[in-house]
């Protein structure tokens, strides 16, 4: 496996683990015997990035991660999350984001206790909390860096100034936000701040939420309580207009002899050394295809076929539910 360097030296393998949906959000959640043991087959793949979140189930996903990675702890990198308005008691969601300090010492000493570990690897806030100002977060992940329970604060979905704030008060070493062949928004001026500032990007959803795999069409049935139902760029007229995109991708894994989903991740790792993306899956045959990707090399004229072709084609629909999309500094 190809390592990466993040922020602040945090080295990590060139691809990583996305383990939300091993809880949910994406139809059924996986039997917990087999995500256990697949968290542990991406280890044996040479994967050491996990990401979870203390909102995923909410608290389950945690346990999850905790668990299978156990007992190789000290040999892989864990990143998980605040920010939300969570009871830490009942799981209770209260609506709303939540990064008063207090609660951000609260939600690191529970998350340790369900990850059974005592320190956090990579810490991010989850979404920009409006009613805190983002030094006060800083501020409180740095105690807790000092107190050596979190090693590198992390943002996700952040703006360039909430970043450049933040990071003056304490190094941020990774913004966690949407980024793909299906989302291009970071390119304009988000990527360059990172260049600049020195703080690694990790894409979540780096398949487009599994469109950019090509096993998805505008007849495809979700189920009932897969989140893409509330997604308007999943409304089966615009996954109709947006298949034009997976054409492209489609074509040159054909070329290649590999997957659209190869592609897409090929083609995103070329973008800058330092972005690691996190794809997910529940399946070890798909971990197996995703790692596939970190050695497939693209040329010039390949990445520069993929971007004239994208480049025509002007996707529909928003990436995330309007009450989702207000979160996010983007």
């Amino acid at each position: 496996m190809k390592m990466r360097k993040l922020g602040n030296g945090l080295e990590v393998s060139a691809l990583g683990l996305g383990c939300m949906g091993m809880t949910g959000i994406y139809g059924a959640a996986g039997e917990k015997v087999e995500m256990i043991q697949l968290i542990r087959d991406a280890y044996n793949q040479g994967v050491t990035f996990f990401d979870t979140a203390e909102a995923y189930g909410p608290f389950t996903n945690e346990e999850l991660v905790g668990e299978a990675l156990k007992p190789i702890r000290e040999k892989v990198v864990i990143a998980t999350k605040f920010g939300f308005d969570i009871d830490l008691n009942t799981g209770e969601r209260r609506g709303g984001t939540n990064s008063r300090p207090e609660h951000i010492k609260a939600v690191a000493e529970a998350s340790l206790r369900r990850l059974k570990t005592d320190y956090i690897d990579l810490f991010y806030q989850h979404r920009v909390d409006q009613n805190v100002p983002i030094e006060e977060v800083a501020g409180a992940v740095k105690d807790l860096i000092l107190a050596g329970k979190v090693r590198h604060f992390g943002l996700s979905e952040a703006g360039i100034k909430t970043i450049r704030r933040a990071h003056a008060v304490q190094p941020v070493s990774a913004l966690q936000s949407e980024y793909s062949l299906f989302w291009r928004g970071p390119e304009e001026a988000l990527l360059p701040t990172l260049e600049e500032l020195g703080i690694g990007f990790v894409p979540f959803s780096p398949l487009g939420a599994g469109f950019l795999t090509g096993k998805i069409d505008e007849n495809t049935h979700f189920a009932p309580n897969d989140f893409r139902n509330m997604v308007p760029r999943f409304s089966p007229e615009a996954r109709k207009i947006n298949l034009a995109l997976v054409e492209v991708v489609k074509r040159l894994a054909e070329k290649k002899g590999v997957t659209p989903a190869q592609i897409a991740l090929a083609w995103l790792l070329a973008q800058k050394p330092w972005i690691v993306p996190i794809p997910g899956t529940t399946k070890l045959h798909r971990l197996k295809e995703n790692l596939g990707a970190v050695n497939l090399v693209l040329s010039e004229s390949e990445s520069s076929e993929i971007d004239q072709e994208t480049s025509r084609i002007e996707v529909q629909g928003e990436r995330l539910p309007e009450a989702v999309l207000k979160m996010t500094e983007q």
